[in-house]
C-alpha cells in the first residue's frame, strides 16, 4: 500500500509541476483586478494594471483587458475582439473636470483626422461626466469596445448609453489618453502594457 502511494506521488508531482500556475488577482492600493473579464460575449485577459498618480497622490487605478496579451500601443489598438479599460477611483474627483482632462488627452495624442471623427462621441462622454458631477473614491467606470457595435461606458457596472458610440476612432482616441505618445502617466502606460514597474519620479504630473 505504501509502495503504491509512493509510486502515485512520483507520477503526480512532475505532472503538477508541468501545469501552468493559476492566474492571480492583481491588487493595487486595495483594488482587485481579476485575471479575466467577459465583454460582448468574449473572454478577455488582464493585459496590465497600474495606478494613475498626480505628483505624489494616487488618483485612480486602471486595468486593460484584451482578448490576448499585447506589449505595445500599436498591438493593443490593432488587437481583434472586444476590449475594456476599467478604472476605479482612489480619490473623490470632479467628474466634469475629469471629462475635460480626457478630452484634452485625446486632442494631445490622436491624429487630427481620428480626433475629428471622434468628436460626437467625445461630446457624449463630456455630457455624461457633467451630469455625474462627482466620482467618489471606490466608484468605478469601464469603457467597453465591441467590434461592430461600438463603445459603451459603464459607471459602477451600469451601461450609460442606450446606443453605443459607433465610431471606432472614438475608442482608439480614448485609449491614447493612456497609451499615446503623451500619456496621462508614463508609468501607468508601461503598467497597462504589462511591463515591470520602474522607479517613479514623485514630481511627475
Amino acid at each position: 500500500m505504501i509502495r503504491r502511494t509512493i509510486v502515485a506521488l512520483a507520477v503526480a508531482l512532475p505532472l503538477a509541476a508541468a501545469l501552468p500556475a493559476a492566474a492571480q488577482t492583481t491588487d493595487l492600493a486595495g483594488v482587485k483586478y481579476e485575471p479575466a473579464a467577459s465583454v460582448g460575449g468574449g473572454k478577455l485577459v488582464l493585459n496590465g494594471a497600474g495606478i494613475r498618480y498626480k505628483a505624489i497622490f494616487k488618483v485612480y487605478t486602471a486595468g486593460l483587458y484584451l482578448a490576448a496579451k499585447a506589449a505595445t500601443p500599436e498591438a493593443v489598438l490593432a488587437a481583434p475582439g472586444p476590449k475594456r479599460m476599467h478604472i476605479v477611483m482612489l480619490r473623490d474627483i470632479d467628474a466634469n473636470e475629469l471629462g475635460k482632462l480626457f478630452t484634452r488627452g485625446m486632442e494631445d495624442n490622436a491624429p487630427r483626422e481620428e480626433f475629428s471623427k471622434s468628436i460626437a462621441g467625445t461630446l457624449r462622454l463630456s455630457d455624461l461626466f457633467s451630469a455625474k458631477k462627482k466620482l467618489l473614491a471606490g466608484e468605478n467606470f469601464s469603457v467597453d469596445f465591441v467590434p461592430g457595435q461600438g463603445t459603451n461606458v459603464l459607471i459602477n457596472g451600469k451601461p450609460q448609453f442606450e446606443q453605443p458610440i459607433k465610431e471606432p476612432e472614438f475608442f482608439s482616441a480614448l485609449m491614447k489618453i493612456w497609451l499615446g505618445k503623451n500619456p496621462a502617466d508614463a508609468m501607468l502606460k508601461e503598467a497597462l502594457l504589462g511591463k515591470a514597474p520602474t522607479a517613479r519620479d514623485p514630481f511627475q504630473n
